[in-house]
């Protein structure tokens, strides 16, 4: 049956995929973006599908429209985009999170949370399960983004407490794929740039900490799972790639796909920057019957081909 879904920050690199995957099911778009880490080149290949529908508009902003699902992705998601207005992305998670449920409320319609594995923080605990509570710094340069995950978390279990409303968390972990932004400052989309220019990929650190990448195509299959199951599945639900890497390993990986000369450079680590980051995902196979099926070489790959292009390089 086809559905009305809204999806905000419906332009950026996840949302953008995810546009493509429910027009793919058959299903009306709403695509809701302010341009602040969204592009429309993003999505201008859906303009011509007459199920697609794109406003430009801010979540920290009521926005009356009719649906049948809310995806909120709405927030900036890197360090770089988010640490430029750390107010207004506090602003986005919390006042948006409270925007989308009243919205949601008022047409008693499922909506999902796009949550992040930055609400682990720098873990104690690993790998990171959705019962570990983290290790969360909420007054340093990362705060905005990892309490505003959390404090749009609290919301959306609130709202389920005190109005029975149908919500889906989703805590995703580091993702990669075609559009991503080329300037995000995160890792995989920094290696494959400065592979691809030939500068010195730089690592924070000795290289020893690490991460698990997970393609978009993977987590986009996850959160549509999520939103697909019944009343009683809320989450937190982690999604990501268990495949560990250290940042060297990595590293690697790009200059053997890329061919790239480039030398590797080490800097000063970041303050919070967590040292590990891998999901446990029993609970999203159990619940969702979903794992990712796309390894990181193959996934690499198809991202360095995209970047290529977007760099003529």
């Amino acid at each position: 049956m086809s559905k009305r879904v809204l999806i905000t920050g419906g332009a950026g690199f996840i949302g953008s995929h995810l546009s493509e995957r429910l027009l793919d099911e058959g299903h009306e778009v709403i695509c809701v973006d302010n341009f602040f880490t969204g592009s429309r080149k993003n999505v201008e290949h859906l303009f011509g599908n007459p199920r697609f529908e794109i406003i430009r508009h801010d979540v920290t902003f009521p926005l009356y429209v009719e649906v049948d699902e809310i995806y909120n992705l709405a927030c900036p998601a890197s360090p770089v985009h988010y640490q430029h207005d750390p107010v207004q992305t506090t602003k986005t998670s919390v006042v948006g999170a409270i925007n989308m449920l009243g919205l949601a409320k008022r047409l008693r319609v499922p909506i999902l949370q796009a949550s992040t594995s930055e609400v682990y923080g720098d873990p104690a605990v690993h790998p990171q399960r959705e019962e570990y509570w983290g290790n969360v710094n909420p007054i340093g340069p990362r705060s905005c983004y990892d309490e505003g995950k959390r404090a749009a978390e609290t919301l959306f279990f609130d709202y389920r407490r005190q109005h029975d409303l149908d919500i889906k968390v989703i805590r995703i972990f580091n993702t990669y794929g075609p559009r991503m932004h080329p300037n995000d400052g995160r890792v995989v989309s920094n290696f494959i740039v400065q592979a691809l220019r030939g500068e010195p990929i730089t690592i924070y650190g000795d290289g020893s900490q690490t991460r698990s990448f997970c393609y978009v195509d993977d987590l986009v299959d996850g959160m549509v799972r999520l939103m697909n199951t019944g009343h009683d599945v809320t989450g937190p639900i982690n999604v990501g790639n268990p495949g560990e890497f250290t940042m060297l390993e990595l590293a690697e990986a790009v200059l053997r796909i890329t061919g790239s000369e480039s030398k590797i450079e080490h800097r000063p680590l970041p303050q919070d920057d967590p040292k590990q980051r891998q999901p446990d995902i029993t609970l999203a196979r159990r619940e969702l019957g979903w794992e990712p099926t796309i390894a990181l070489e193959g996934g690499l790959t198809k991202t360095v081909d995209y970047f290529r292009a977007v760099l003529s390089v």
